[in-house]
């Protein structure tokens, strides 16, 4: 397997993650994972992916793995805490958005929800 496979699966899911088709997204990024396990950047977006379709012990699983591989990294905060909001786990999500702040990513100035504002339940 190339780095190329992963990188074009890896493009192929943010596709269609732009396009809101979460389930072919998951399945485009769940390859783009099994190619690069390690990518934080996979992660997020197979996070992103799990979120959109409502699968959000999935979500929080990949975004836990992505602030793993990249403690900084303040979307992924974001996402995780997002994930644990909808499983009803308050304590958990205020420590990741409070740490989403921190590292300034996820959030606009307002303190509004920016790209993740779509993860909002039904």
């Amino acid at each position: 397997m190339s780095d190329f496979e992963a990188y074009d699966a890896f493009t192929n899911g943010r596709s269609l993650l732009a396009s809101r088709d979460f389930h072919q997204a998951a399945i485009a990024l769940e390859r783009a994972k099994r190619l690069e396990p390690e990518q934080a950047s996979i992660r997020e977006a197979l996070g992103r992916a799990y979120m959109g379709a409502y699968n959000f012990s999935r979500a929080r699983d990949e975004f836990a793995v992505a602030v793993e591989l990249d403690p900084t990294d303040g979307y992924a905060h974001f996402g995780l805490g997002k994930a644990y909001e909808r499983l009803r786990e308050p304590r958990k999500a205020a420590h990741h958005l409070r740490l989403a702040r921190v590292y300034r990513i996820g959030l606009h100035p307002s303190g509004h929800e920016s790209s993740l504002g779509d993860m909002q339940a039904p």
